[in-house]
């Protein structure tokens, strides 16, 4: 009997998150459903999953800490066995110019998006079962160089980069490393801050007409985290609609 495979998705009480928890049950993944302060919404989603058969558990961690990502794991393994995807997608975006960005702002997007996502890779490393799947989450913003997303766009340009050192640390374990890297996608992270007028002429930049939806990225990162990617590895993958 195969066993079944097991994940931790952070920041997956809501958007892209719970998008692709909600996706991985569907495809038989067991599910660590964490969240920094979403309780009720990480419930719901724990709740959906198991309402069509699936399985799923809310664990609270702050991700931006350095105990966050140790004490997910320890909170997997005791529920699960044993960890095979690792989906780093928790993050936070505060928009404001470099010369008007306070270091708390700064220190926090930094702990969060970058420090986070190392701590979870480097847990991943040490802790994944061989065979396993890591998925990061970059942004297109990365691309863009547009002013007022410095420091955002800095911190997920580090993440790239670490994407591809690991791919090739892990490789001999048969652990894949790949980072997804959205556009505008139709959730608070994106709209927060944003007036109707701000949003609509995002999305005329977009060829394909729209915003992504949650389920867009959840789909790219099932094919990730699954067999038919198994020699994808170092990737960075721009999930856009073609806006660049």
């Amino acid at each position: 009997m195969q066993k079944t495979r097991a994940a931790i998705v952070t920041g997956a009480s809501r958007g892209i998150g719970a998008a692709i928890a909600k996706r991985f049950a569907q495809e038989g993944i067991a599910v660590i459903v964490n969240y920094a302060r979403g309780k009720d919404a990480a419930d719901e989603v724990v709740s959906a999953i198991e309402a069509v058969g699936g399985t799923a558990l809310a664990v609270q961690a702050d991700i931006g800490e350095p105990t966050g990502m140790t004490a997910l794991f320890d909170a997997a393994e005791k529920a699960f066995g044993g960890i095979d995807i690792l989906i780093n997608n928790a993050g936070m975006m505060r928009l404001s110019p470099i010369a008007e960005t306070g270091d708390g702002e700064f220190e926090r997007q930094l702990a969060v998006n970058l420090g986070g996502t190392f701590r979870g890779m480097r847990e991943g490393a040490r802790r994944l079962n061989d065979g396993g799947r890591i998925i990061n989450f970059s942004s297109s913003v990365v691309g863009f160089y547009q002013p007022n997303y410095g420091v955002y766009a800095a911190t997920k340009a580090g993440v790239e980069a670490m994407t591809h050192i690991l791919a090739k640390e892990l490789g001999p374990r048969r652990i894949t490393v790949n980072a997804v890297a959205p556009g505008p996608v139709g959730t608070e992270l994106f709209t927060d801050g944003k007036s109707a007028a701000q949003i609509e002429a995002i999305t005329k930049l977009i060829p394909l007409g729209r915003l992504g939806q949650p389920d867009d990225v959840a789909g790219l990162v099932a094919f990730l985290a699954g067999s038919d990617s198994q020699w994808v590895n170092g990737q960075v993958i721009r999930a856009n609609g073609g806006a660049i």
